[in-house]
């Protein structure tokens, strides 16, 4: 099923999305949150691929930081990651889904998002995610964070919540249960988040659209 293409385009996708009310949302609030953002079929084989990849033992335990400062730490998370590429069909098309969302974005609110990067990631029972961000202020190397659930029957007792909190980082703007096909977009600098422990396999897309910070011969993003 992974290698199938979707049934629609994925510019055609990206225009379903109410983009009108994501641009309000983000200037507002700075986060928006919508549900069957996708077909079932498309996130059927997005969760069917993130499968194949476990079961050929291609997640590895997530870090944080970047580059010389990269470390693994289970103190902080313990998701399993597998990073977007072109290499099946379905993450071609994932990765065209998220590059025309891009362009609509830049449209409707000028912000000069230059690339996307993203991963599968995958949350064993018991894992989390502790309250972070996704950038640095002033850092601007990711400026909207992107986020798609791929479980299925999910339940409330099966915790795993997207926690976006206000500036203090405890109290909630909004907890988001990870159902099937709701997608999540919000400022990376602006919203401190976490995952909650979740206890049973929590399955999503995880990913940022960054600025184009080249400078001075220094290609970053890098290609």
């Amino acid at each position: 099923m992974s290698s199938a293409k979707w049934a629609e385009p994925p510019a055609a996708l990206a225009d379903r999305l109410p983009l009108d009310a994501i641009a309000d949302a983000l200037t507002a609030h700075g986060w928006w949150a919508g549900d069957d953002a996708l077909p079932r079929e498309v996130t059927d084989r997005l969760r069917a691929e993130l499968d194949r990849l476990e079961d050929e033992d291609r997640l590895r335990r997530a870090g944080i930081g970047r580059e010389i400062d990269y470390q693994v730490d289970r103190d902080v998370r313990r998701d399993r990651i597998r990073w977007l590429n072109r290499d099946t069909p379905v993450q071609a098309e994932l990765l065209d889904f998220a590059g025309a969302l891009k362009v609509r974005l830049n449209r409707a609110l000028f912000l000069g998002l230059f690339e996307f990067e993203g991963h599968f990631a995958l949350y064993p029972e018991g894992a989390f995610y502790r309250t972070h961000y996704d950038s640095f202020r002033g850092a601007a190397n990711r400026l909207v964070s992107l986020v798609l659930f791929l479980n299925p029957d999910w339940q409330p007792e099966h915790g795993g919540e997207l926690v976006l909190y206000q500036d203090d980082e405890r109290t909630e703007r909004a907890r988001i249960a990870p159902r099937d096909g709701r997608l999540v977009l919000f400022l990376s600098e602006e919203i401190p988040h976490e995952v909650r422990p979740t206890r049973a396999p929590r399955r999503s897309v995880a990913g940022w659209y960054r600025l184009n910070t080249s400078i001075g011969g220094q290609i970053d993003p890098p290609n």
